[in-house]
């Protein structure tokens, strides 16, 4: 009989201020290494007030990780010292695998209403790979299938396998499953997922219970306002749930929809050194690539 994964912790998101000045909400960072390994971190960008997102995130290193960035309204123009440029639209993913290094750019411009929604997951990559050459992906929306489940559940396959349908994103190191899901009122979603994966779900919108024991004592609630003596069994928008191992996981709504990204990986489990856009192994390992990127030899591959 496959055991139910239950919560293990919920946090909510933090608004923050990265970039040259990209309001946003940390769902988690740097201070929650190791708990989401072999994630680091998810940002949440949402705003519809060009000045908090219009001077993005100019040119930039990365090593030693994958950035995912996925689009959901607005666009984002970017490039990357491997020639790569373009536009990442709404529904579009930009895979990019930093490996031994990179530079890049990301400028977010908005919708016709001024609307920028987007979110972006770092993956860390294990030692064996760090130092890999870097590659770039750019997935558009119609190459994102859509599942249609019973009771008017869907599931956008950014990455993984749903009603065996595989997402586009295949030949990852970390082998992630990466799912936006839209889950109607008064339906029931239940997902295999094996045991000894690393399992989170951020709430995107609406609410829905994530834990089919209901009890909002049943886990831990990190970062609540000591005069909030109510705890809700439901998850509502930008909550983010921690689940603890298991072989599947059950999301039931009532009288409101929930839509929700479900991620998961296998933990790489080793030793994580990380400063700004370089997650490492070692202090010594980021010394070095801070000392390359000052002497212009950062760049191994173009």
């Amino acid at each position: 009989m496959n055991s139910v994964r239950k919560i293990s912790k919920i946090w909510k998101s933090n608004p923050t201020i990265e970039g040259a000045g990209v309001h946003l909400k940390r769902v988690f960072g740097n201070n929650h290494v190791p708990l989401f390994d072999p994630f680091l971190m998810l940002d949440d960008f949402h705003s519809n007030y060009p000045p908090h997102y219009l001077k993005g995130f100019p040119w930039h290193p990365h090593r030693g990780i994958e950035t995912i960035t996925y689009v959901i309204h607005g666009r984002v123009e970017h490039g990357d010292s491997m020639g790569n440029k373009g536009v990442i639209n709404s529904g579009d993913v930009q895979w990019m695998t930093a490996g031994s290094g990179i530079i890049h750019q990301e400028m977010p411009k908005g919708d016709h209403d001024s609307l920028m929604w987007g979110f972006q997951l770092w993956a860390n990559l294990p030692a064996s790979h760090k130092m890999m050459d870097p590659r770039y992906r750019g997935i558009v929306s119609s190459d994102i299938p859509e599942v249609s489940l019973k009771g008017g559940i869907r599931v956008k396959v950014i990455c993984g396998e749903v009603g065996g349908v595989k997402g586009p994103v295949g030949d990852v190191v970390v082998n992630p499953a990466y799912l936006d899901l839209a889950v109607p009122p008064e339906t029931s979603f239940r997902h295999p997922i094996g045991q000894g994966h690393k399992v989170f779900a951020y709430v995107v919108d609406g609410e829905g219970y994530f834990d089919p024991e209901r009890n909002a004592f049943a886990h831990e609630v990190v970062g609540e306002n000591y005069f909030d003596m109510k705890r809700k069994c439901t998850c509502s928008a930008e909550s983010l749930l921690l689940y603890d191992d298991g072989d599947e996981v059950v999301i039931t709504t009532q009288d409101k929809p929930v839509r929700f990204l479900l991620v998961s990986g296998i933990p790489i489990g080793e030793p994580v050194a990380w400063y700004g856009p370089i997650v490492m192994n070692t202090q010594e390992e980021l010394q070095i690539a801070f000392e390359e990127y000052e002497k212009g030899t950062f760049i191994k591959h173009k």
